[in-house]
């Protein structure tokens, strides 16, 4: 079952028998992929996407090896951040910057609806989208300046959000916001190293999360790699037990799927190992821990994941009550989205995993 708690990204535009990514699945019950257009460890220009029907193609090769019972996950916010782009053919859609600027609800939700329907078409069920974070400083090198923020005013966030997150509920399509607790006033980038927000970060950056988790329409929340001294003086959100189960899920009641930003990031890859950062992400209460491999690549990066999570439980570095409720929520989210049916309309809602 530990397989299902990681989302892996893996080498290719096509999917073979002898597939490191074959084995995930089949042998080690791999929960998720995230696709990337270009493989950054190998100075690849293109990866996992080429065209609308070889990504097609990708995606039903991986469901049927997994018995459509597998997350497939994309980066598509719009604008500049977007892994399917007009160079491929796809749609372009504009930034959350530009559509928070002319704040017409309707036109937010014509761009969700182009975005949902063609991930829809291609078979892709996850969108790691929107991005919920406050615009508070525009210099930031990794929200303003790329134009991933709506705004700078929480209900302004929360309105486009609310549409965006409802548009692709209705096409089947599961949203994530980002990046908890909110990476909007932050000078640093969280993919080049340490990222501090202790003397930027307000508590007015959790009033999206707030109000969208009131109005249950949070699907998936996706932990930031930000140390906050304010929260936890040891450990950044995605390692933080008092962020992520104090915070998120005591103080603002959140009981869905919370998941990592890539833990390859140098934000926490340069200050911990892998084994540290698995059993420090759980233990906070983390549910899915997402392994990019593109950053860095190792067609085995699972296999050890997997055999240092069973070694931490075994140890007792990790408590299996916490494991337990992670895949029971991941269940819940997949069956409220995409296991209530097969190919051939059969239903398929999984069991809870009880604690042996």
């Amino acid at each position: 079952m530990l397989g299902q708690l990681f989302i892996l990204g893996f080498q290719g535009e096509v999917v073979t028998n002898r597939h490191p990514i074959v084995a995930d699945i089949t042998e080690r019950n791999l929960g998720g992929v995230i696709l990337f257009d270009r493989l950054l460890a190998k100075g690849l220009k293109t990866n996992n996407i080429i065209s609308a029907t070889q990504v097609r193609n990708l995606t039903k090769s991986l469901r049927k090896i997994a018995g459509n019972q597998l997350i497939i996950g994309i980066d598509q916010e719009g604008g500049q951040v977007a892994r399917l782009t007009g160079k491929e053919g796809f749609p372009v859609s504009a930034s959350p910057a530009e559509l928070g600027k002319k704040d017409d609800i309707v036109l937010t939700g014509i761009h969700a609806l182009a975005v949902a329907d063609m991930l829809k078409s291609l078979g892709i069920n996850l969108n790691l989208a929107p991005v919920v974070d406050l615009n508070i400083f525009p210099d930031n090198p990794i929200i303003g300046a790329l134009n991933r923020s709506f705004s700078n005013k929480a209900q302004s966030v929360v309105q486009h959000a609310k549409v965006w997150i409802q548009t692709h509920s209705s096409r089947n399509i599961i949203s994530c916001l980002k990046h908890f607790p909110g990476h909007g006033s932050s000078r640093n980038d969280s993919h080049l190293g340490f990222v501090d927000i202790s003397k930027t970060w307000s508590r007015e950056e959790l009033n999206p999360y707030a109000e969208l988790i009131k109005l249950r329409l949070a699907d998936v929340i996706m932990t930031g790699h930000l140390f906050n001294r304010s929260l936890d003086s040891q450990y950044p959100a995605t390692l933080s037990w008092k962020t992520v189960t104090g915070l998120l899920r005591k103080e603002l009641r959140y009981e869905g799927v919370v998941i990592t930003d890539d833990i390859q990031m140098r934000a926490i890859a340069d200050q911990y190992g892998l084994e540290e950062i698995i059993v420090r992400t759980f233990s906070a209460g983390v549910d899915m821990i997402i392994i990019g491999n593109n950053l860095d690549y190792d067609p085995e990066i699972l296999e050890k994941a997997v055999k240092m999570t069973l070694h931490c439980l075994k140890k007792g570095y990790l408590q299996e009550k916490m494991l337990v409720a992670a895949l029971n929520r991941i269940r819940q989210l997949r069956n409220g989205y995409f296991s209530r049916e097969d190919d051939n309309g059969k239903k398929r809602l999984g069991k809870p995993v009880e604690k042996r």
